[in-house]
């Protein structure tokens, strides 16, 4: 790793370096505080990632994906989960045309480029495992017929983890195709003194009528496959396997990650590089993503959540474990 620490820059990462910034600038506009979730939300999107955002109502968790898609030069759905929400109506559906006597396939809302769904932890076990072919391989499969999905597709999904009446639980294989779990804390004093006096100032802005987008699609294209010209070291790949396979063997964990969450940190930890401004992933990279990718896709036992530990806590303590490259 120490010729790493020389290492002349092969990529010219200056026009993003320029729009994150401008992206930035516009985000900062409305959303005050979060600078890491923002961060991750711009990683997902380099990785070709999906994204949970969990937080309590009010904490902005809506507007700041209504906010990253009025700034993309992209289509955006959205869609309100809720108890009777049926696969189709995600989808889409056969419909017969009497005029041609044939069943005609309605596309339905998922057909976009960003999608924001909304509660997501409201809709029962059949409305989410739809979702299951479309978050992973960007298709659907209708009446035997598949049907590509346009470039990019990423779902953005909010839930409250407060509030469980009427939530159904999301099912481990769901979860797994997640990027990124981001949990939105409550703004600190001074952050939410801000936030009062902007929108006593400018109540349009959270209506985002004024905004427009900063980057277009070819750009992220451009972008992304700067990303998989990162360079990553021997010893970096060794450095995240070592972590995830760590997870299947503690015993503060009921359930471990699975080789996905090793190739989610990977390609995370490319992204955050060249957003970054560098094109190798350090060890920081890894130790910095790391719980945002594993925090929703490991179970703790029944014993370590009574003793008061939480996913966040035993990725720390595994990061602890393992020992960094040098």
């Amino acid at each position: 790793m120490n010729d790493i620490q020389n290492f002349e820059s092969r990529l010219d990462l200056s026009g993003i370096s320029q729009k994150v910034e401008e992206l930035k600038s516009e985000v900062n506009k409305v959303i005050v505080g979060n600078e890491q979730a923002i961060d991750l939300i711009l990683v997902a999107i380099l990785a070709d990632g999906h994204v949970l955002i969990e937080g309590v109502p009010g904490v902005a968790k809506t507007l700041m994906v209504k906010l990253m898609a009025k700034l993309i030069s992209a289509d955006f759905s959205r869609i309100q989960f809720t108890p009777d929400l049926m696969p189709s109506d995600i989808l889409g559906t056969q419909v017969f045309n009497m005029k041609t006597s044939e069943f005609e396939y309605h596309k339905g809302p998922i057909y976009s480029n960003l999608i924001l769904i909304d509660e997501i932890n409201r809709a029962p076990a059949k409305t989410q495992a739809s979702l299951f072919e479309v978050m992973e391989e960007r298709q659907i499969t209708n009446s035997g017929t598949t049907y590509e999905l346009g470039k990019p597709f990423i779902v953005f999904a909010t839930q409250n983890p407060i509030e469980q009446e009427g939530t159904y639980k999301l099912p481990e294989a769901q979860l797994d195709r997640f990027l990124f779990k981001i949990v939105l804390p409550y703004p600190s004093l001074d952050h939410e003194v801000e936030v009062i006096q902007r929108h006593h100032h400018n109540h349009s802005l959270a209506k985002l009528v004024d905004f427009k987008s900063v980057l277009t699609y070819q750009e992220i294209e451009t972008f992304r496959n700067l990303a998989q010209q990162v360079y990553v070291d021997e010893k970096i790949i060794r450095y995240i396997a070592s972590i995830v396979n760590q997870t299947r063997m503690d015993a503060m964990l009921y359930l471990g990650a699975s080789p996905r969450a090793s190739i989610n940190i990977l390609n995370s930890a490319k992204a955050f590089a060249i957003l970054q401004g560098r094109d190798f992933v350090s060890p920081e990279d890894v130790k910095y993503l790391t719980p945002h990718v594993l925090r929703h896709r490991i179970i703790l036992t029944a014993e370590s959540e009574m003793e008061g530990h939480n996913p966040d806590s035993v990725c720390k303590r595994i990061l602890d474990m393992v020992e960094v490259p040098k």
